[in-house]
């Protein structure tokens, strides 16, 4: 069952169908997955909407992820706190229990919609959702919502707290990427919007499970040279013949379609005339995060689980950020495009647009690899799935028979849509597997 929103009326008509019945003071909230989905659903529609780089959109899912992830695990004796595994997260707040009774589910959901809205810009649009619900609950059974509000506030303000930490803040004001070489190896600006390199001090933001930025340094990219006998140069060209072919097979060709699936460029520069506008997409993590979501409500996963699946998986996806973002800006490899307009075929195009900053290792491999290997880790292998996570953006229903499967159609489609070399794309999605197969085997989020 797939939540959308749009504005006031939409979520408290949904609220309203969630809590029918539930008009005595003594009648229990009940909240279920679809109470989560509907604010994380609106989370994310706010963040396409405020143009989240792809490593910020991660750091928004994590954070109100383990807020409600911490409340359940303080009840729910099926599941181990994070705080002492995170680095820097010190226990929640105790419940105190002369206070009343607590839903946690209710309270937990509260934190995370809390955290979120410290996270995004548009904060009248989740505060739209969430006075909606806010009402309900409280026409619903005042006393259970006003302790379960306190509680989940309390809760989200020692997240806050630390998440303030982490050195977010401390990369805003840190320089732009510029380019100063004359170095033809190295990364420069790509057209149509020749944008400044993204979040060039990723790696300075303080990890959530892995050790370091650089923890899982990949190999380096294939020595530059446009050798023709040269391994990179054999790359290169590689990028150049299956843009060709694939341009020459037409839209309707497999590997269009695979490249526009997975292509989640959260800001497609589109020039007409003299006027320039962008279309908005979902990111990389978001798109796993949609998975994620699939794999829960194909298993029937009650609230705790859900929250428990969503949380390992946006806490890999973020620490594949780091680490994809700290190689980007070593390396700083220069793209494709670039090179092929300058030497081979000026008036070459990639099927996809080309995302502002550099090329080694293609960061949704790394994603992929990681985000695969925790959904795995949770549900399974050979978990069959039909993925509509890009229907809302005209883009039809992929199936795959396992997330490793789509992991690896994920990396692949960066070759078909021009944006990367291979060596980008198979060490990425290694280097997000390793990463994976740590976070899985470091957190204990599950009691023996």
């Amino acid at each position: 069952m797939k939540l959308r929103t749009k504005g006031y009326a939409l979520c408290a008509s949904m609220a309203s169908i969630f809590f029918m019945g539930c008009q005595k003071e003594t009648t229990p909230i009940v909240i279920t997955p679809q109470h989560y989905y509907l604010a994380t659903d609106k989370i994310t529609e706010i963040m396409i909407h405020d143009i989240f780089s792809p490593p910020v959109a991660s750091r928004i899912f994590a954070y109100p992820n383990v807020a409600a992830y911490e409340i359940i695990a303080s009840h729910n004796k099926k599941y181990n706190s994070l705080s002492g595994q995170l680095h820097g997260l010190t226990p929640i707040p105790v419940f105190d229990e002369t206070n009343g009774t607590l839903n946690p589910q209710l309270a937990a959901l509260i934190a995370h919609i809390e955290v979120s809205r410290e996270l995004i810009f548009s904060e009248d649009r989740i505060i739209e959702l969430r006075d909606s619900l806010y009402n309900v609950w409280e026409t619903a059974n005042k006393t259970e919502f006003e302790i379960a509000r306190k509680y989940g506030l309390e809760v989200a303000s020692h997240i806050k707290l630390w998440l303030d930490k982490d050195n977010y803040k401390q990369t805003r004001t840190m320089p732009k990427y510029t380019v100063t070489s004359n170095d033809p190896s190295k990364w420069q600006p790509t057209p149509p919007g020749y944008m400044d390199g993204i979040e060039p001090h990723w790696a300075k933001i303080r990890t959530f499970v892995i050790d370091s930025s650089s923890q899982f340094k990949p190999i380096p990219p294939p020595a530059f040279s446009l050798d023709k006998k040269s391994e990179f140069y054999k790359e290169l060209i590689e990028v150049y013949n299956i843009g060709n072919a694939t341009f020459e097979k037409g839209d309707e060709s497999e590997e269009v379609k695979i490249a526009q699936f997975w292509d989640c460029n959260p800001y497609v520069s589109v020039t007409r005339g003299h006027l320039m506008f962008a279309t908005k997409k979902i990111t990389p993590g978001a798109h796993w995060m949609g998975i994620a979501k699939i794999a829960s409500l194909k298993t029937n996963s009650d609230f705790d689980d859900s929250v428990f699946a969503a949380t390992k998986t946006s806490l890999a996806i973020a620490d594949a950020f780091i680490s994809c973002w700290d190689e980007k800006y070593r390396s700083n490899l220069i793209r494709p495009e670039t090179l092929i307009n300058q030497y081979i075929d000026e008036n070459w195009k990639p099927i996809l647009q080309t995302p502002p900053f550099p090329e080694y290792t293609s960061g949704h491999s790394v994603v992929s690899g990681a985000a695969s290997t925790a959904l795995t880790d949770i549900f399974g292998d050979n978990f069959q799935f039909d993925d509509d996570t890009e229907v809302p953006f005209g883009l039809p229903v992929r199936s795959f028979s396992s997330f490793n499967e789509a992991a690896d159609e994920a990396a692949i489609s960066r070759m078909y849509g021009g944006i990367h070399y291979r060596a980008a794309v198979e060490v990425g999605v290694k280097q997000g597997r390793d990463l994976g197969k740590f976070v899985v085997e470091k957190l204990k989020m599950k009691r023996a």
